[in-house]
């Protein structure tokens, strides 16, 4: 099975990280944060990658080359201009002839990519997404009221729970026949349009989280995380 990572964002975000580096090529410890990636999915037993890349692709392209050094075989999928998140994936189309794993190229997993491939085949899914049990306590009471606007309730400060999509998911090849060409897309339209096409979406729930390096602060929090365990070493 292959692995599509999408990494050709351009992580204005984490500006000014990422004036000269691609957000995926932000260290992390002694590497880049891809290439923990690329580590996660061989542990996993995928042993071959589809890069999509765009923005300073080049960096990526010169540091994994090949991806033998990395006990993988890598491929290069390149847009040349923001396609946002299926719009990315559908560059890759060419490369993909059966049931595939697409991981966003920002994110640190933890959880067994293999028991989510196992449970995707035997459910017989379109596409399994990989969710995170979320817990947020919220700043303000929360007031119950009936339509007509009789307060009935009041909850001080109340915690919330989610499952919130941590993008990575199984996929069958017909996925790409719902995406547009060379037009950015995002995955949430994707999965929108394939629930409304009676296919069939299931969810993968995994407890050991991830990390996320979505803007400036999570990458100082998921730097420091990484040197402490270097650290520990």
């Amino acid at each position: 099975m292959k692995a599509v990572i999408l990494a050709g964002g351009l992580g204005t975000r984490l500006q000014p990280y990422t004036t000269f580096l691609p957000k995926p090529m932000l260290p992390l410890g002694e590497k880049p944060l891809l290439e923990h990636l690329i580590d996660w999915l061989r542990k996993n037993r995928i042993d071959s990658v589809v890069l999509c890349v765009s923005y300073l692709r080049k960096t990526i392209e010169d540091y994994f080359e090949d991806g033998q050094r990395f006990g993988v075989n890598i491929e290069y999928a390149v847009s040349h201009k923001p396609l946002a998140t299926a719009g990315q994936l559908k560059t890759a189309e060419e490369f993909i002839d059966d049931s595939f794993v697409c991981v966003y190229g920002d994110s640190i997993f933890g959880f067994s990519l293999r028991n989510m491939i196992n449970q995707h085949k035997k459910k017989r899914s379109f596409i399994t997404m990989s969710l995170y049990e979320y817990k947020t306590k919220l700043n303000y009471g929360v007031i119950e009221t009936t339509k007509n606007g009789k307060v009935i309730g009041w909850n001080e400060k109340p915690e919330i729970t989610s499952n919130i999509n941590i993008g990575c998911y199984v996929m069958e090849p017909q996925v790409f026949a719902l995406i547009p060409k060379n037009r950015p897309y995002g995955m949430d339209d994707v999965i929108k349009k394939a629930i409304s096409r009676k296919k069939a979406v299931n969810s993968f729930l995994t407890k050991k989280g991830f990390i996320d390096i979505g803007d400036k602060t999570s990458y100082k929090k998921a730097s420091q995380h990484f040197l402490e365990k270097l650290g520990n070493i």
